[in-house]
């Protein structure tokens, strides 16, 4: 679940219309109709949403096979959502065997009791509590890059303008990266496996190449890491796909 974050003020303009889908990650058999999945992860906008990244992320990392439901986001409770405009953020929303969770990191910490074999908290107990402190971090905080760098993967803008409360923002994040990859090797934050940790920071390695962000060699190194992660691929590929524009998010403001 998101914090809740002021967004500037943007002219509203009109919207395209998406209907609810719902698609497997299962790949199915030839000529047979797959079972449905055990679990079904609710998602909005891949091409806008960085929380249903977050939580797609998890579920796809963790090896738990799930029915993807897709919530159109000119929907007025889901697009409150994406604008940060919402008192709550109950997308994404996981249901598993009669379970229902629906804030991100109690998503994530659910993923890792029902798949343990995906390791997504790191074996070791220190390094456990320091992933879940900056994915704790990155769960409440950075509020002036959420609401000024929104989520956009189909949009560039070159040479961004990045405000002071921003750029503190940003600041923070590379030095939680360059922290974790000194300490743990790389070349994910927490070593040679990929946790919640990058699950949670992967929406921001987004928005660093969306707005042209400058960084340096080892955080610019671990934003091509995980932009190049095969599931990342996916789902830029499909967020480019979407027909749905939230016209707010399109303007460089």
């Amino acid at each position: 679940m998101a914090p809740t974050a002021q967004a500037p003020a943007r002219p509203t303009v009109a919207k395209k219309a998406a209907a609810k889908k719902t698609v497997s990650t299962k790949p199915e058999a030839k000529g047979l109709k797959a079972a449905p999945a055990a679990a079904t992860l609710t998602i909005t906008s891949k091409n806008y949403s960085s929380w249903s990244l977050r939580g797609w992320l998890l579920a796809r990392f963790s090896g738990l096979p799930f029915d993807e439901k897709v919530l159109p986001p000119d929907d007025p409770d889901t697009r409150a959502e994406i604008l940060l405009l919402a008192s709550s953020i109950r997308v994404p929303s996981l249901v598993h065997e009669g379970t229902h969770v629906w804030d991100t990191l109690a998503i994530a910490e659910y993923l890792n009791e029902v798949c343990p074999g995906a390791r997504l908290l790191p074996a070791d107990r220190a390094a456990r509590a320091h992933c879940r402190a900056i994915s704790g971090e990155m769960h409440s905080g950075f509020s002036a890059l959420r609401s000024s760098l929104p989520m956009n993967l189909r949009a560039h803008f070159p040479k961004f303008k990045v405000w002071s409360r921003a750029q503190a923002d940003i600041d923070r994040i590379c030095d939680i990266w360059r922290e974790c990859i000194e300490t743990y090797g790389g070349p994910y934050l927490f070593g040679e496996h990929r946790t919640i940790a990058d699950a949670m920071y992967a929406p921001v390695c987004t928005r660093f190449a969306t707005y042209d962000v400058p960084l340096d060699k080892v955080c610019a190194a671990y934003r091509d890491l995980m932009l190049d992660e095969p599931e990342m691929k996916e789902w830029v590929r499909d967020a480019k796909a979407e027909p749905i524009d939230i016209d707010e998010l399109d303007v460089e403001f």
